[in-house]
């Protein structure tokens, strides 16, 4: 046998080996620089725990512009790594709702999936022509595993964002966004969170969207706490919406010590307090400090709740009558300054994506004390064109200043929404504590790593309603019924929440950063004639060249 003839059956044995060991041990290997096709730990951890089929409807399909093409190829391709690393098996279908033999049978079919909560997204488009074009996509997948289901949005919609970017955001939150959905599906632990009650907070009505939200993920309690300090060991996370009463010593230890505990508080405080009734009824109210005997606790976590108000350009609006006295009212949008719409930091898992957040009659926070164990990051500002109005002060809405007054907003980027996380020193230590708790446990002064969000805006969680009494309906959290625009609101709590019960890591999932490669528009217009025949024709051409010279070498090499 010849050399050559070793090398040939070395190399055919070489490759048998490599087709037997790649079929028992899965690997790829991604070259982006993003790392776009690599899912995390977590999600791979995740699906092995998914023992059952989990099929999966996709209902992004059909004719689609280039953009959402980009969508659902990014969710066809994750799907598929995700059913590599499935402990059981992952079916996934595309359905396009459009598709039907009539107009009848296909507003049945989008009437179906409306009906399951899955809104549609209307895309207007132009044809070669210049015609506008209408189209109704579904951007949702449905998740089923043991006869439970959940839909999942695929699409980001942020306002200001044009569609490319809305799109690749969308894209980058794919990872996040469908094994979310799995979590939920295949989630059979139930974890509880509470809303405190007892000092006049929000009730169940002003906060039903947002408990409607976070009741994909938990059971929600509410409840006052009294002495007994194991009432709250139950809970991941507590949240303190907006009290209006002061909170005694005992509550207060109570708190402290579950925070000590590894307990998580989403705390939601105004600052100042005024006449809602008298603004309304005479454009004018008194302001003054709101004191709910937590300022000594909050200073000891390292954020004080100054007592300000806050009004901002970037604001919403309100409609205002312009009409002379005795006239027919005319309705016309004034800015609001008191509704300050605040930024999000790009740079935190809970605020990245997320829409301007709507706050009202908001005050400002300031981190204090030394704690070096204790980490801050922030969350909500207001814009550079802010005002600080000290308390006390007398809200007059005759006298509100115009928006390009500079000498007025002459301050920004006030901090609202801060979250910190670390070993936090108790409010107790060097304290007697009083008796009248019921301790289950040693008390603690150092608490364990945990976290905290606090908001200088009670209202940023409260939902308004239409109607009276029976007769009202829920608006979503964030909707500002006079210009139909959703704000951030829910986005935000939710997301804290999450974020705040979140002990794998699964919020750092919506830190994913796809750069935008956009194709530019201008070329694709004026040059589409040239790179169609460069990619159709070279090519042949290149063939073509290479048959020629493998013929006259071939010749040539035999001709001899």
């Amino acid at each position: 046998m010849t050399y050559k003839k070793y090398i040939s059956l070395a190399g055919v044995g070489l490759l048998l080996i490599i087709i037997v060991v790649s079929y028992f041990y899965h690997f790829r290997i991604d070259l982006t620089s993003e790392k776009r096709y690599t899912v995390s730990a977590q999600t791979k951890e995740l699906m092995k725990k998914t023992n059952g089929q989990l099929n999966v409807t996709v209902y992004l399909d059909g004719d689609l512009n280039p953009g959402f093409i980009r969508l659902k190829k990014s969710s066809g391709e994750l799907l598929d790594e995700l059913s590599v690393h499935a402990a059981g098996s992952l079916h996934v279908s595309f359905v396009n709702p459009s598709a039907a033999t009539d107009n009848a049978e296909r507003e049945k079919n989008q009437a179906a999936l409306v009906a399951k909560g899955m809104t549609p997204t209307v895309v207007y488009e132009r044809d070669k022509e210049g015609k506008s074009i209408q189209k109704t996509i579904f951007p949702w997948l449905e998740i089923s595993y043991n006869n439970k289901t959940v839909q999942v949005l695929l699409l980001k919609n942020i306002p200001g964002n044009s569609g490319d970017e809305n799109l690749n955001i969308s894209v980058e939150n794919l990872e996040f966004a469908i094994t979310d959905g799995i979590r939920r599906v295949t989630n059979t632990q139930v974890n509880r969170i509470a809303f405190v009650e007892g000092h006049d907070e929000l009730n169940e009505a002003e906060t039903y969207d947002i408990s409607k939200a976070l009741s994909q993920y938990f059971q929600i309690d509410r409840g006052a706490i009294h002495t007994d300090a194991s009432i709250l060991d139950p809970y991941k996370c507590i949240i303190i919406a907006r009290p209006l009463k002061p909170f005694t010593e005992n509550e207060k230890l109570i708190i402290d010590q579950y925070i000590m505990n590894g307990g998580k508080v989403l705390w939601l405080l105004d600052g100042v307090r005024f006449s809602k009734e008298s603004l309304s009824k005479s454009g004018v109210s008194p302001v003054i400090e709101e004191d709910v005997n937590l300022s000594d606790q909050l200073f000891r976590y390292g954020v004080r709740v100054n007592p300000v108000l806050l009004q901002d350009v970037q604001c919403a609006s309100v409609p205002v009558n312009v009409a002379p006295a005795g006239a027919e009212p005319q309705f016309e949008a004034s800015p609001w300054y008191f509704a300050p719409l605040l930024l999000t930091s790009p740079e935190h898992p809970i605020t990245r994506n997320v829409p301007v957040v709507k706050a009202e009659f908001a005050s400002a926070l300031d981190l204090v004390g030394d704690n070096k164990s204790v980490t801050s990051n922030l969350l909500l500002a207001t814009s550079n064109n802010t005002h600080v109005l000290g308390v006390p002060a007398t809200i007059d809405l005759a006298q509100m200043p115009k928006p390009n007054d500079k000498a007025y907003f002459n301050t920004g980027y006030v901090p609202v929404a801060v979250a910190l996380e670390g070993n936090f020193d108790s409010d107790f230590a060097n304290r007697i504590l009083p008796k009248e708790v019921q301790l289950n446990k040693p008390a603690k002064f150092k608490s364990n790593y945990t976290r905290q969000i606090f908001v200088a805006c009670g209202d940023m969680i409260r939902n308004e309603t239409n109607g009276v009494a029976s007769d009202s309906t829920t608006l979503p959290l964030g909707f500002d019924r006079y210009t139909n625009q959703q704000y951030g609101n829910r986005d935000f709590i939710q997301n804290a929440v999450l974020y705040l019960t979140d002990n794998e890591g699964w919020m750092q999932l919506r830190n994913r950063t796809f750069k935008l490669r956009l194709i530019n528009k201008n070329i694709i217009q004026n040059d589409r004639l040239k790179w169609q025949l460069i990619n159709t024709i070279l090519p042949l051409i290149i063939l073509a060249l290479f048959g020629l010279l493998y013929n006259f070498l071939r010749k040539r090499k035999y001709s001899r």
